[in-house]
């Protein structure tokens, strides 16, 4: 090829990888739009299936656009402008719904803070007046702290001379090391300690001294009692050790926690080592299974750390489950909390595990399979979609984006979410819309999880459509970003259906792992009804936030222990309270309807 001829081959190269990328994009969007009809096929599938009883009275009355019709007689209809002299609690990520700012999420508790504005949406649409203890408290109910009870043990102990460095009896750390060794389902989602590893911690932890604690003993000591205090913190697990078992053991899983956590502050001043990151990431599971969001956020970012100073985010050994298990956790919280994720992508090798797809969905209750190759807490590849739903659409920068760079994201991630749908095997696939009318032919905690995390995404993807200008400009995206909306509500009606039907097949203790996903979808549909009272749904929206209660208070009371309790009522006492307003929004909005129908007849 002669010289002059090169700068034409360049452009002719260049013209072919840009038509590629351009049928590459309208590939994609015409798979979204076929994905969007057939969702909204099913939204009015679900409409017609359920019943209309209560809404078949004056749904002769509804106005031909409910979305905005009560709405632009509101006084607080315009945006928050989040003034000055009324400032946000710092560092926050703002809760918007139907292009109104309600709040922010505080970087610190995940909890949302009602700004001025968004109170008098609220009163605007009820009549009532909003309690801030009810509906803004300085914490949610659902989050539990040990941070008084963890000091009052410690303070026990010290007053009882007991040793807080001591190691708990050997017997009772072997018997549970004999559990997690004989059952797949612990050994696969919860990968925390290799076999032979372990076992040579407790040897050599049980060689030292009891009466005496040198530098550099720390780590072991944490890891032996942090994997004690997280396996007697997990319900019995069926033919590994019996209930009864448990209870001759007599293990208090509350007071090891405490004793681990003294012992961490100690393991913070050793070099990083695999049983101080053992230590700190089974302490993370441990507080998040107690509910306990800001202990698992600190002990989170430590175990990341540690993970990086040991290259867990890049080798091919124990470490790198240890990492994964700390990844999933990482993006998880992050969600709930609102606070920006520890781990960044684009430092590490997210090349998953050999053969991770083929085995992900061996179900992991299944005994008679001998596969040992670890699933892990969440979907591996979900968790990376969680990251980049944090990334484009709720990080700093992406609170910047335009509306058209905004929905270009949620396209995006939105199309990555339904790839991810499709590769699932069809008996473990989530459905897109689940309804009280559906079954799910693999019900277990596996597909429990699996499905409240996919509703989850979707939610927190189309909800993202909040934040655009088109809510107030009434620009022609409108009509697309309602579609948005949509889908997120449909998300959250599906997470309460799909609670309803699988709850028989709930696991003890497990409350403080699940009361996020419906305490989310409550809430977004709270919002929901509030947003558009008039609409055909809203009443069964209603029934769903009292379904809710009622589930709540069947299904949990029987997994918590007594000291629990009252934080039971604590969450039944504000969905109460969601309710009541909710029910109060639709009332006043069709006596209002109805004065206006009899001033106006003829209109």
């Amino acid at each position: 090829m002669n010289p002059p001829d090169e700068p034409r081959r360049r452009t002719a190269l260049q013209r072919k990888r840009k038509i590629e990328e351009e049928d590459t994009h309208r590939n994609k969007n015409s798979h979204l739009s076929d994905r969007i009809s057939r969702i909204e096929q099913l939204l009015a599938e679900n409409i017609r299936h359920e019943s209309n009883a209560k809404a078949g009275d004056y749904s002769h009355l509804l106005p031909a656009d409910t979305n905005d019709t009560a709405a632009s007689n509101s006084p607080s209809n315009s945006t928050s402008t989040n003034s000055s002299n009324q400032p946000l609690i710092s560092s926050n990520v703002g809760v918007h719904f139907a292009g109104r700012e309600l709040g922010g999420i505080s970087l610190l508790t995940g909890i949302p803070f009602l700004v001025p504005e968004g109170q008098e949406w609220i009163q605007s649409r009820t009549g009532q007046t909003i309690s801030s203890d009810k509906l803004g408290p300085a914490k949610a109910p659902w989050e539990k702290e040990r941070g008084h009870s963890a000091n009052a043990i410690l303070m026990n102990l010290r007053n009882h001379n007991h040793r807080l460095f001591e190691l708990p009896p050997r017997q009772h750390v072997e018997s549970f090391f004999e559990g997690y060794k004989s059952t797949a389902i612990m050994r696969r989602i919860f990968p925390v300690v290799d076999d032979e590893l372990f076992a040579v911690t407790i040897k050599e932890a049980y060689k030292q001294p009891q009466s005496s604690f040198g530098f550099g003993q720390a780590s072991t000591r944490a890891c032996i009692v942090a994997f004690l205090a997280f396996a007697a913190r997990l319900p019995p697990i069926k033919g590994v050790i019996p209930v009864a078992d448990y209870k001759a053991l007599d293990i208090d899983h509350a007071t090891l926690a405490s004793k681990a956590q003294f012992l961490l502050a100690q393991v913070l001043q050793e070099p990083a080592s695999l049983e101080g990151v053992q230590a700190v990431i089974m302490m993370t599971l441990y507080e998040v299974s107690s509910g306990n969001m800001r202990a698992t956020n600190y002990f989170g970012s430590i175990a990341a750390r540690l993970l990086f100073m040991l290259g867990g985010q890049r080798t091919q050994n124990h470490l790198r489950n240890l990492f994964w298990i700390c990844y999933t956790m990482d993006k998880d919280v992050s969600l709930r909390t609102g606070q920006p994720p520890t781990i960044a992508d684009e430092n590490c090798d997210l090349t998953l595990p050999p053969g991770y797809v083929d085995h992900a969905f061996l179900d992991p209750e299944d005994t008679s399979l001998s596969s040992s190759q670890p699933s892990f807490p969440f979907d591996l590849r979900l968790s990376i979609i969680k990251s980049r739903t944090h990334s484009a659409l709720y990080s700093v920068s992406a609170m910047q984006k335009s509306d058209a760079d905004l929905l270009k994201s949620i396209r995006e991630l939105d199309f990555e979410l339904e790839e991810w749908r499709m590769d699932i095997p069809l008996q473990w696939r989530p459905t897109m819309s689940f309804s009280p009318d559906a079954s799910d032919p693999k019900v277990s905690m596996h597909s429990v999880m699996l499905r409240l995390n996919y509703y989850l995404c979707i939610s927190l993807i189309h909800s993202a459509s909040s934040r655009c200008k088109a809510w107030r400009e009434g620009s022609g995206m409108l009509e697309g970003i309602n579609t948005s909306l949509a889908l997120s509500i449909e998300a959250s009606r599906s997470t309460l259906c799909y609670l309803e039907a699988a709850e028989h097949v709930l696991v003890e203790g497990i409350f403080w792992t699940l009361v996020f996903y419906p305490m989310s979808a409550l809430l977004s549909i709270f919002c929901s009804i509030l947003s558009n009272p008039l609409d055909p749904r809203s009443r069964d929206d209603l029934d769903r936030l009292q379904m809710a209660t009622k589930m709540m208070e069947r299904i949990f009371p029987r997994k918590l222990p007594n000291n629990e309790v009252v934080h039971l009522r604590m969450v039944a006492d504000f969905v109460i309270e969601l309710k009541r307003l909710a029910e109060c929004a639709i009332d006043k909005a069709w006596r209002e309807q109805s004065a206006g129908s009899l001033l106006n007849p003829s209109g």
